[in-house]
């Protein structure tokens, strides 16, 4: 088995950034990933008292398909957030309070009724905007997702299920049997904690920002669960690249 893709979502529930190789730490998920999440206009989040909220506190596609249309990119050198859907584009500082109004406006404006108000750029160091309270690493294997297709009768991309890690070389689901177990990923070694339940975010296009599809309930028929990879917290950290072997040990 070897990893074919590595992701990492700098906002929560918006495009990915692909990565040749990253850096994992003991007890963390990927540097920047999720790192951002804008609430919604009558979301709970408190900025100064941060904790875990459930997805539909933010933007996000399980609610608001449409947000798939939207492209995003993070400098993290420059506190940079690119933000882009047809021609409308916006580079915003974060660095400034004029930079980070100006995103919230940007999305605001983009989304219309379903941001529910006025949304709100939230980041708080060393809070992740991930779907589970645990720093982990999301991994689901390619097999997995073809063998849904298949059956399906419709090819998926593999972005629709937003993991971290992609790899390639196992069985279908094979990585659902994973749990307890440890990997060796390049120079990382990681244990696999929990399955993945998916969720309405999967039905939506990446392509088409449209719900085409209904992967949980396909799921349900074709196996008898809603899961489809899994988590994985970082025991020991290390450089991960494409190309790099993933070995199940213990």
């Amino acid at each position: 088995m070897r990893v074919e893709k590595i992701a990492r979502y700098p906002v929560k529930g918006l495009s990915p950034e692909y990565m040749e190789a990253v850096e994992l730490t003991e007890g963390q998920g990927l540097p920047h990933d999720r790192r951002f999440a804008f609430a919604q206009g009558d979301s709970a989040f408190d900025p100064a008292a941060p904790k875990w909220l459930p997805k539909r506190n933010f933007a996000c596609l399980a609610v608001n398909a449409g947000i798939a249309a939207v492209h995003a990119a993070y400098d993290p050198h420059w506190d940079v957030l690119l933000l882009q859907a047809g021609e409308s584009r916006l580079a915003a500082d974060l660095r400034t309070a004029e930079g980070r109004q100006a995103a919230q406006a940007w999305l605001t404006a983009f989304m219309g009724e379903d941001a529910r108000g006025a949304l709100t750029l939230a980041e708080v160091p060393g809070h992740a905007f991930t779907d589970i309270p645990d720093k982990a690493v999301s991994i689901i294997g390619l097999a997995s997702i073809a063998d849904l297709g298949e059956r399906a009768g419709m090819a998926l991309d593999p972005l629709r299920f937003r993991a971290n890690l992609l790899f390639s070389g196992g069985a279908a689901f094979e990585e659902l049997d994973w749990v307890g177990r440890e990997l060796l990923l390049g120079k990382a070694r990681l244990r696999v904690f929990k399955r993945t339940q998916r969720c309405a975010a999967t039905e939506v296009n990446p392509e088409t920002a449209e719900r085409d599809a209904k992967p949980p309930l396909w799921l349900r028929k074709q196996y008898g669960h809603a899961d489809m990879g899994v988590y994985a917290t970082v025991l020991e950290g290390g450089t991960v690249a494409v190309g790099d072997a993933l070995e199940v040990v213990g």
